[in-house]
């Protein structure tokens, strides 16, 4: 079964199958294939600072070495907060229900975008169709799959078709000057950098 985002506006509800958008779809790939003296397919490896072990594909996702060489594997790790908690692993919401929220252009841009879609509409009321194609632009709570960072998505269409940018919320920090500089109006300045030539 095709994975979906599904959305809601005020009761009307709108199904759309999606796909990545990434720069090999947009302009094609090239890929550069080391081969052996005997004309076999090499494969990458990392080996440690210490030249201890040879790292292959996939082994670093299998778990974690501690400072002490200790192997720690993945089925023991947990997630924690930055205050040290343990991290709450939130749901996929692909094939599930959200609400839309309408937002400004200006917070839009407050997201860090990391992933495109391209949607195609299973199914989609007329009301957000129309919506869409006055420029209006919607946030949503999205999740690809079962993690511990809601990401938050962006559902907007133009001619080309209707879109979904995923990201993260930036937060904005104000700074100011706790002391103001005093800036000297040179202009008033009588004084003189002239050299007496009498000098030399």
């Amino acid at each position: 079964m095709a994975k979906t985002i599904n959305v809601t506006l005020k009761g009307e509800k709108a199904v759309f199958s999606f796909k990545p958008i990434d720069r090999s779809a947009l302009y094609g790939r090239r890929r550069r294939v080391a081969f052996d003296t005997e004309g076999s397919e090499c494969s990458r490896a990392s080996l440690l600072s210490d030249g201890s072990l040879l790292l292959q594909s996939g082994m670093t996702a299998q778990g974690y070495f501690l400072g002490d060489g200790t192997w720690i594997p993945q089925s023991e790790l947990t997630a924690q907060t930055k205050d040290g908690k343990e991290a709450s692993l939130l749901p996929s919401t692909v094939g599930v229900e959200v609400e839309l929220k309408e937002i400004s252009a200006t917070e839009a841009l407050s997201i860090s975008f990391s992933n495109t879609y391209a949607l195609e509409a299973e199914e989609i009321s007329s009301k957000i169709k129309e919506a869409l194609d006055l420029g209006k632009i919607f946030s949503f709570d999205f999740n690809v799959k079962d993690d511990y960072n809601l990401e938050t998505g962006v559902l907007v269409a133009n001619d080309a078709g209707i879109f979904a940018l995923i990201g993260d919320k930036v937060a904005h920090q104000f700074c100011k000057l706790e002391n103001i500089a005093t800036v000297i109006d040179e202009s008033t300045d009588n004084s003189t950098d002239d050299l007496d030539f009498e000098m030399f």
